[in-house]
């Protein structure tokens, strides 16, 4: 899809058709029939965390949390969705639909909702793994991740962030496209009720066929 037709397929607020056109050709992505160079650039203030999954041995609950920005079209139209997934537990802790990609409508609300799900005041040593997007590295974002010693990590490659990517699959392809969805109202309902579903109903066989929430209530049966 050339940049002009993805301007008006996502329209994204704050920017004009010109100028997205223009981001692109900066940033390489446009289509052309011989690439004239490789070199990639951050000259837009791209932030860059250590990848600290690597080699990690992920034994218990809020340990780690993975993170990732999905779209859903609906009658033509790119909405997005932000989850964020207990690595150890499999249990969805956050997550956000959002008409827009900035962070104050997508990874922080997303963040926002697993603290509180999970009553959580102080997280000192949590590794928050996601992507090198920008909604991970805003400001807006490390002012919630900094005071509470998370530790933000970032996959270079999208294997290393495979976790995430998995659900987003499971999310789209297995509850969102079989029931169908026609407008963004739906779409929230349908996300909330495919979070719930996920959660209390999915047996994982990495969990011993039991579900994200029931084995995070025999964890904690264990511990007490």
């Amino acid at each position: 899809m050339n940049l002009r037709d993805i301007y008006f397929k996502m329209r994204p607020p704050g920017i004009g058709r010109d100028r997205f056109e223009q981001l692109g050709r900066e940033l390489g992505l446009q289509v052309s029939k011989q690439r004239l160079w490789t070199r990639t650039t951050d000259s837009y203030g791209v932030k860059r965390f250590d990848n600290y999954l690597k080699g990690l041995v992920i034994d218990r609950i809020n340990q780690v949390w993975q993170t990732d920005i999905t779209y859903y079209e609906v009658d033509g139209r790119f909405y997005y969705l932000t989850f964020i997934q207990d690595s150890f537990s499999k249990v969805i802790v956050g997550h956000s639909v959002s008409k827009n990609l900035s962070t104050e409508q997508t990874t922080l609300p997303a963040l926002k909702m697993a603290l509180k799900k999970r009553q959580i005041n102080t997280v000192s040593g949590l590794i928050l793994h996601s992507d090198g997007g920008g909604q991970y590295y805003s400001d807006a974002f490390l002012a919630v991740t900094r005071p509470l010693n998370i530790i933000n990590s970032m996959c270079k490659e999208a294997p290393e962030n495979g976790m995430a990517e998995r659900l987003n699959g499971v999310i789209k392809n297995n509850y969102l496209k079989p029931r169908g969805v026609n407008s963004y109202i739906e779409l929230q309902k349908r996300v909330d009720r495919t979070v719930y579903l996920y959660n209390h109903e999915k047996p994982h066989r990495s969990l011993g066929r039991e579900t994200p929430n029931e084995f995070e209530k025999k964890l904690t049966v264990t511990e007490n």
